[in-house]
């Protein structure tokens, strides 16, 4: 059995309140490590293309503004 397999079998044994914790524990480390990638691609130019691109979306005028009250990721 691989580490792996040893560490999912143990979560499913976890009590409901320890699962949730655990939980929390790796949403936290996930969305820093996200940032982190996020932020060494930007630093490395892996994501220049994609601005570029926006931006000539917005000069071509083929972008539309989101209206006041609402915000990305509302819905």
């Amino acid at each position: 059995m691989s580490t792996v397999d040893e560490i999912e079998a143990a979560i499913r044994k976890l009590p409901r309140e320890q699962f949730f914790r655990l939980h929390e524990w790796m949403k936290k480390i996930f969305e820093d490590q996200w940032d982190r990638q996020i932020r060494e691609d930007i630093a490395a130019g892996r994501i220049d293309h994609l601005a570029e691109e926006a931006v000539e979306e917005y000069r071509t005028g083929r972008t539309t503004a989101l209206p006041p009250d609402e915000k990305p990721g509302d819905k």
